[in-house]
Parts: C-alpha cells; structure tokens; sequence
C-alpha cells in the first residue's frame, strides 16, 4: 500500500530542497522512511505476510542506496537528514 497523498505531500514540504522539489534523494529518503515505517507495524501484526516482507526488504536496499550517494556527493545534506529522520545512533 502506498502513502495517502496529503501525507506524502506534508513530507515532501517538510524535506524539500527548493520550491517544486520532489525528486532529491532527501525527500526520496524521507519517502521510503515513511513506507519502511508503516510496513514494519504491518508485520508486528500480520507475522506471515511474506511477500511484502521481500519488498520491504527491496525498500530498505534502495533507502539505503540513495543514503550512500548523499553521502558521497554532500556529507553536511547526509547527516542533517539522518538526523532529522532519526536513522542512526
């Protein structure tokens, strides 16, 4: 299941880079954050539902690729997001 549009657009306002961004690796981040979030509840209560666990898994992988490429090309924009996001210790 998808995010309901006006949440979407609430983060994508709260992360954006500039007026008309949707697309920068933050809101991308921010996104995918968001689906990974909701999918692990889904599975504190429904323990057999494999099939979406493998596309968390695929969530998880391209969440993980977009923060590396932040992380090479802009460290400062890479650790103000996992802050903000709360990703890592």
């Amino acid at each position: 299941m998808g995010l309901a549009s006006d949440k979407k657009q609430e983060i994508i306002q709260k992360y954006r880079q500039h007026e008309g961004d949707t697309g920068s690796p933050e809101v991308q981040v921010a996104i995918l954050s968001e689906r990974i979030s909701y999918l692990t509840e889904h599975f504190k209560t429904h323990k057999h539902d494999h099939h979406s666990r493998r596309g968390l898994l695929k969530l998880v992988g391209q969440r993980r690729r977009l923060l590396d490429y932040l992380k090479k090309k802009n460290f400062k924009r890479y650790s103000t997001l996992i802050k903000s996001l709360g990703l890592r210790k």
